[in-house]
């Protein structure tokens, strides 16, 4: 027999639906809270100025991921080193949650303050290493470090386990760093991270970027890495200047699909200091 609904029923239905609406909107509200707090988080990881010596300019881009928290652990960072060049970071750290964003502020840190101990960017990347896997940490960062002199443009560098960056001259030439790259940081004690020397000429410059610029579902990292040394080429050549560079190569990074975060650190020499 089929039961007859009554107005009883009708308002323990209306309680229901209201109870469950209730609950929505609590996890909602916690929901935003914890987007929130990610985002500041990451936000107050990253540089808030570049440092800007005579002949040099700098200029970045970040960008969050589309999915989860919108946040993860990409950063990039410059800072002036105790013998006045130049330091220029950009890594990527594994995992997109408040854990990757704060494990990302202590790798950040950790460079900076081991710049005060050595300037040789190899030795530097091997001490953070160090640092990290005696701490004990369960998650790993892939890293690029440059020493740039602005005198003379000479800049080193050694990477852990990160993908190349992109150089480009004034009159057309560019090209992805081919160096020797060592592990990731946290991974392995004792690994030696080789250093390769470039000139950035006058005109030039040198795009850092993490792999949510130029890998993703719709783009490949080889594709994604000849994309924006085209661009680089371009704006190089025409001398469009890097602040127009880092709105081009986030244009970019907007349409590979962007799973991941996303972080540019660009350096451009124009000859002020020579």
């Amino acid at each position: 027999m089929f039961r007859t609904q009554t107005a009883d029923d009708g308002d323990e239905l209306l309680a229901r639906l209201g109870a469950l609406t209730a609950q929505a909107r609590e996890l909602a509200k916690a929901q935003r809270s914890r987007v929130e707090l990610a985002v500041a988080l990451q936000r107050g990881m990253l540089p808030q100025d570049l440092p800007s010596p005579p002949g040099v300019r700098l200029a970045a881009g970040y960008m969050p991921a589309h999915h989860g928290l919108n946040v993860g652990g990409d950063w990039y960072d410059a800072f002036t080193m105790p013998d006045g060049r130049i330091g220029l970071s950009i890594g990527d750290v594994q995992g997109h949650n408040i854990e990757a964003a704060a494990f990302m502020g202590q790798v950040r840190v950790g460079l900076r303050a081991l710049a005060h101990v050595t300037n040789h960017p190899g030795e530097l990347l091997a001490r953070t290493n160090d640092l990290l896997v005696s701490l004990g940490a369960d998650l790993f960062a892939t890293c690029t470090f440059l020493r740039l002199d602005p005198a003379t443009g000479v800049l080193e560098c050694a990477r852990a386990g990160h993908i190349p960056h992109i150089w480009a001259t004034a009159d057309g030439r560019s090209g992805a760093d081919e160096g020797e790259c060592g592990p990731p940081l946290g991974v392995l004690e004792g690994a030696e991270y080789p250093v390769v020397c470039h000139r950035l000429t006058t005109g030039g410059v040198v795009v850092l970027l993490t792999d949510g610029v130029v890998e993703g579902p719709s783009l490949s990292l080889d594709e994604g890495l000849r994309r924006v040394m085209r661009l680089a080429e371009i704006y190089a050549a025409a001398d469009l200047g890097i602040d127009a560079l880092v709105n081009g190569v986030m244009r970019l990074a907007d349409t590979v699909g962007h799973e991941d975060d996303a972080a540019v650190l660009i350096v451009g020499h124009d000859g002020g200091a020579r």
